[in-house]
């Protein structure tokens, strides 16, 4: 008999207070009962609605049928039918957005939890199924996949299924991309996002670390080397700034360069050499989850004050409700409708405050959102001795500039079609390299889709 219960069986999470000291996982998983007692509330829809916004197109009703009858391990192999990363969607995926915006529970209630139950799942096998990926049989064909974020990792995975010898080259000294250097452990651990790696490995997926393709070895070095295609899933990693008057002076940061420091060179750890700025007054300039992760790691790093500065009102705050939730239970301040202007610097060069100028908010821009427009002489200075910016990345133009052929647009991200062909035949591109920075989940399927597309342009070739 179904669950009609109105609202989400809640997930239990460590209190605010206890968890903005320490960098362990705030949301501690769904129990056996409750995943069970969710998995009741889906109506099983013979539309199956679910399924149209989830970017893989995972079977979302079936996977959680099997969740319904206690068949957790059926459940976990329908998921991985088309995701190569189920335990890492299940934590960092907007599925408010995305599969539970088309829930039919959603209409007069909450959506069915389908992210806490793909989460249960996947942490399920990981602790009771001790079986290695079985290695497919070689088609005899090389493939080689530049960057080993979300993008990357799904495209190597669904090319290994296939037969292709995949080669992963990845810039930093360990794979993982944005899962590692920029979502902090406390919303990831990285030995969950270490395990998916080392399923891709089982699978024969060779990935080479410290490895700058456009500077190691261009896109040509790889033709050159045997490889019959090469998907670029280099990401977004180079951080925007305001342009504004103060940005270099010393405790001003990219959240970029704070993240990385904190989660991929464990800044947090004792005896760790990994230098970082001890602020007492912090403020984290954007409203997105890169703020929030920023804003949050700040307050476990012991910043008595850290402050999020966002120019339009939290009704338009782009991170996820969650996100913004569990920020608030530790303590982090919102100051809204407010915009830096200019950065302060003492006579050491460094930060001592952040002039901020007041904002309404006027008729919508193109994004749909109301614009934000200054209030004349509505100046103000917030006394602060770091400042964090979060206001987007860009691709790197390493690539692009390195490698003939390969177009980009305006903002500097590739050029490709829908399914991922860039302007260079036999290049595949997809993730942040292509739409700027974005999600997780939308990166995966990118590097699905041109996976598909490299398989029949090879296959084509023969």
């Amino acid at each position: 008999m179904a669950n009609m219960a109105m609202t989400k069986v809640p997930m239990p999470t460590q209190d605010g207070n206890v968890r903005r000291n320490n960098f362990d996982e705030v949301a501690l998983g769904y129990t056996k009962e409750m995943a069970m007692e969710e998995a009741q509330r889906c109506l099983h829809c013979p539309t199956k609605p679910c399924i149209s916004g989830c970017p893989v197109a995972v079977n979302i009703p079936d996977f959680i049928e099997e969740v319904k009858n206690g068949e957790f391990e059926k459940a976990y192999q329908i998921i991985r039918q088309t995701s190569s990363l189920p335990a890492v969607c299940g934590r960092v995926c907007p599925q408010e957005t995305q599969c539970e915006s088309k829930c039919v529970r959603g209409v007069k209630g909450e959506a069915v939890a389908i992210g806490r139950l793909e989460r249960f799942v996947a942490d399920w096998h990981r602790e009771h199924v001790k079986d290695e990926a079985v290695k497919p049989a070689s088609n005899g064909h090389k493939v080689a996949v530049v960057g080993a974020g979300p993008a990357g990792l799904t495209c190597a995975g669904d090319l290994a299924k296939l037969g292709y010898q995949v080669s992963v080259f990845e810039a930093l000294h360990v794979a993982g991309g944005v899962l590692m250097y920029g979502i902090p452990e406390f919303r990831l651990p990285k030995a969950i996002v270490q395990n998916e790696i080392d399923g891709l490995k089982q699978m024969g997926v060779d990935i080479e670390t410290n490895m700058v393709i456009g500077r190691s070895e261009s896109v040509d070095d790889l033709f050159e080397a045997g490889y019959e295609s090469v998907f670029i899933g280099s990401g977004a990693g180079l951080p925007n700034f305001m342009n504004m008057s103060g940005e270099n002076l010393k405790g001003v940061y990219s959240a970029n360069e704070f993240l990385t420091r904190c989660n991929l060179m464990k800044a947090y750890k004792e005896g760790v050499d990994t230098p970082i700025q001890h602020p007492k007054r912090a403020v984290i300039v954007g409203g997105g989850n890169v703020a929030m992760d920023a804003a949050r790691c700040a307050k476990r790093l012991g910043v008595e004050e850290v402050t999020i500065v966002y120019r339009r009102s939290m009704e338009e705050l782009p991170a996820r409700k969650e996100e913004v939730e569990h920020a608030q239970e530790e303590g982090i301040t919102f100051r809204l409708l407010t915009n830096p202007v200019r950065v302060l610097g003492d006579e050491n060069g460094w930060v001592k405050g952040m002039e901020c100028v007041s904002m309404e908010l006027g008729e919508p821009d193109e994004s749909g959102r109301r614009r934000p427009v200054e209030i004349k002489d509505s100046n103000f200075v917030l006394d602060v001795d770091c400042m964090i910016m979060a206001i987007g990345t860009s691709p790197n133009p390493l690539i692009r500039s390195t490698t003939e052929g390969l177009e980009t647009n305006r903002k500097g991200c590739l050029i490709a079609d829908d399914n991922g062909a860039t302007t260079r035949e036999g290049v595949f591109a997809g993730g942040d390299a292509v739409t700027g920075a974005a999600t997780v989940i939308l990166a995966m399927g990118a590097g699905k889709t041109a996976a598909k597309a490299m398989d029949a342009y090879i296959q084509n070739k023969k």
